[in-house]
């Protein structure tokens, strides 16, 4: 297979976008990770730019990349200035990479307004700048920015940003999608030109501006471009940049070309940035959402359960995704005897016609069944002639009082586990609280691995807003053991209502442990 060099930006050019921040340490993490993915390139930071880049080069020297080689980034040395007098310069030195990437103007608008300077003078910057990091036996990288837009607008300046890049010794030549409006066929066609006048290794940098930045390079390495540049999950300044996760997997496993050693861990890798980044996943990314390989319409789940090929593109687990059937009011009797496997709970034909019929009537009056396997898994049980339930509550009773401005809530509750009956009462920071630990006193004698179990997330949505204050309204509760964690639903047009069935059926859950 032919080699594709993926270099990474997420640490510099990924950090650009809105609302990500990392700290040093945090880079580093990233950049082990990706070392051990076998990126080739991990460009770490603008050293010239900020203190906290300074610090994550300081700490990577203690570090051994195993697979990639570490840049460090910065613009050409400014204009009329040495480099030695140029302070991004002597940071660059400092930082003590193999590799240094110098971004340079392709564009002569760049130059002019920009810049404010000669076109010559741009050139001469291009030049020394690499040439003073070759000579110091570093591997340079040239990013032509705006190279696409500098072609358009004066093809024969462009290519002499890059033959000055070539001339002083850079290694690869990047063509930079900056401003990420260049269509795919324009970017073929100027790929297919700059390669008849440019002999270094070219390299490819799209931004996402137009929604294509993943198609526009797998066009450039379709042209030729054996060098990528992009970041993980795409992010970065605007709409963000390249997203190595997509390109990885199509030039790998769609096109044969070898990027990585080992993209079944790209979901991890994908998952454990969004998490460093304080970012919610996208649930729809190609490959490594968790919608990806998420089936619905019961005409697809019961092709898949025959053979996945049918709605599937892939293997899941070849990117270190899993398969998910999801059970809803478009569900047919296929999706719950899978989703039955899944949980280990034997249905039989007859049963899982009844299970279905009752999904489609409990999701037209608000049940959410695809967002709370936990409550389908309950569902399936409580319709099976051997379920004895662990309790049953008979009566409960809430007072919310404001006294002076401070809330006093009260719950009392009756509850039955087999012949006992239970009165308890309790005080709450709210309603559900209050009755949360009404029950617990009520049952926790009979089960104490109840200790365990503890709430994570509480989440209310309205479901028909039109009704105003007698709307239905669905509450989702996330639990957790400490290993474990599931999400049951309840739905009601009291709040009150809607929270304890949630809540109870994350009990009874997790104490019948269906994991």
């Amino acid at each position: 297979m032919a080699k594709i060099k993926i270099y990474d930006t997420t640490l510099r050019d990924g950090t650009q976008g809105e609302e990500i921040s990392l700290s040093s340490q945090e880079k580093l993490r990233i950049a082990e990770e990706l070392d051990k993915m076998g990126f080739d390139y991990i460009e770490g930071g603008w050293p010239g730019s900020n203190a906290k880049d300074k610090e994550f080069f300081a700490k990577a020297k203690a570090v051994k990349f195993k697979y990639a080689k570490l840049a460090a980034f910065s613009m050409t040395k400014r204009k009329n200035i040495s480099i030695k007098d140029d302070q991004n310069m002597q940071e660059l030195l400092a930082a003590e990479t193999p590799v240094v990437t110098i971004v340079g103007k392709a564009w002569d608008i760049h130059v002019d307004v920009v810049l404010k300077t000669t076109k010559e003078e741009n050139l001469n910057m291009i030049y020394e700048t690499i040439k003073f990091f070759k000579d110091k036996n570093k591997e340079v990288i040239f990013d032509a920015e705006h190279y696409f837009d500098g072609f358009k607008s004066d093809k024969d300046y462009a290519l002499q940003t890059l033959k000055k890049a070539e001339e002083a010794g850079a290694s690869c030549v990047v063509l930079c999608d900056t401003n990420g409006g260049t269509m795919p066929d324009e970017l073929s066609k100027i790929i297919k030109e700059t390669k008849q006048e440019i002999k270094t290794e070219l390299g490819i940098h799209c931004h996402n501006d137009s929604g294509l930045a993943v198609a526009n390079t797998i066009a450039a390495v379709q042209n030729g471009i054996t060098h990528v540049q992009g970041t993980i999950n795409g992010v970065g300044e605007r709409t963000g940049n390249s997203d190595l996760v997509p390109i990885i997997a199509n030039l790998q496993l769609k096109l044969g070309f070898d990027c990585i050693k080992n993209i079944s861990q790209l979901k991890q890798l994908s998952n454990f940035v969004y998490e460093l980044m304080n970012l919610i996943p996208n649930k729809k990314q190609p490959y490594v959402g968790e919608s990806a390989f998420a089936h619905k319409g019961g005409m697809h789940v019961d092709a898949v359960t025959k053979d996945p090929v049918t709605y599937e593109h892939i293997e899941p687990k070849t990117v270190g995704n899993i398969r998910r059937i999801l059970a809803s009011d478009l569900s047919g009797k296929s999706n719950i005897l899978e989703k039955s496997r899944e949980f280990n709970i034997p249905l039989d034909d007859e049963e899982g016609k009844k299970i279905t019929v009752l999904v489609k009537e409990k999701e037209s009056r608000g049940y959410h069944y695809e967002a709370a396997d936990a409550s389908l898994a309950l569902l399936m049980l409580k319709n099976k002639k051997s379920y004895r339930p662990l309790f049953k509550t008979e009566r409960f009773n809430v007072m919310t009082e404001r006294h002076e401005g401070i809330d006093i809530n009260k719950a009392s509750i009756t509850v039955a586990v087999g012949d006992y009956r239970l009165e308890t009462c309790s005080d709450g920071k709210g309603p559900v609280d209050a009755l949360n630990k009404a029950l617990r006193k009520a049952i926790i004698r009979f089960y104490p691995d109840l200790e365990k179990i503890h709430l994570t997330d509480f989440k209310v949505r309205i479901v028909d807003g039109n009704k105003a204050t007698e709307a239905t309204t669905r509450v989702l509760i996330e639990s957790t053991d400490g290993n474990n964690i599931w999400t049951t639903i309840g739905v009601s047009n009291d709040i009150i209502a809607a929270s304890y069935e949630a809540l109870v059926e994350g009990i009874e859950y997790g104490l019948l442990k269906i994991f």
